[in-house]
């Protein structure tokens, strides 16, 4: 079945539609929480501080991602192109509600700058959607190729990673890993053009900069 197209209007509209869901809305999954082959072992305080503050930075990750998809899919030239943002953007509400879900547990809260960050995400979505469709879809290849990087180095077995007791978390983050890669290859798969190095490597920055502030803010 063949969807009818939304105006401009209708377009705009759902994009404040999912800021407004996202930054203030309780975010359901369509998919259940991941579950962990073994149990989490009790954590020190140290030790549920520091998960806390990993996936509060994998939780900002997923608000960005929301404003990204919600910004490129707002700029979209062809329903074939917004049809896979949606789609990615779904799967990332899926993410955003599970570390959500384990901030909670954990004892904690999302980041106070959410609103910031989207913002700054969604200006950024604006602009590579205007630079044309292969180039918005290499934002997705790039984007994503840093998050799976990032969520990498969450699933190290050394101090810098999550406990290796909070199984829990461990499993969530190598659920959305799986998905980052995904959405990245199919990017690629429709045309993405290779950012420049210059590009990638500011968009390195800006996420450190993200990355470490959110773990304490």
């Amino acid at each position: 079945m063949t969807r009818t197209p939304l105006s401009s209007l209708d377009q705009t509209l759902a994009s404040v539609d999912v800021a407004l869901r996202t930054l203030f809305a309780k975010s359901r999954a369509a998919r259940p929480l991941p579950v962990p082959a073994k149990p989490t072992t009790d954590l020190t305080d140290t030790e549920k501080r520091h998960a806390a503050g990993l996936m509060r930075v994998n939780h900002v990750g997923e608000v960005c991602a929301q404003a990204l998809y919600s910004a490129q899919a707002l700029t979209a030239k062809t329903e074939a192109q917004r049809t896979q943002f949606d789609h990615a953007a779904r799967e990332e509400m899926d993410h955003l509600a599970w570390t959500a879900e384990r901030l909670s547990q954990l004892g904690s809260r999302p980041s106070l700058l959410n609103p910031l960050w989207y913002a700054a995400s969604f200006g950024l979505g604006l602009v590579a959607g205007r630079l044309g469709e292969r180039t918005s879809l290499g934002f997705v290849v790039e984007t994503e190729a840093q998050v799976e990087a990032h969520l990498a180095s969450h699933l190290q077995q050394d101090t810098s990673g999550l406990p290796t007791g909070d199984t829990a978390s461990r499993a969530i983050v190598a659920a959305m890993q799986l998905d980052e890669a995904a959405h990245g290859l199919a990017a690629k798969q429709a045309g993405a053009d290779e950012l420049s190095e210059a590009t990638k490597a500011l968009m390195a920055k800006a996420a450190r900069v993200m990355t470490r502030t959110a773990y304490w803010i």
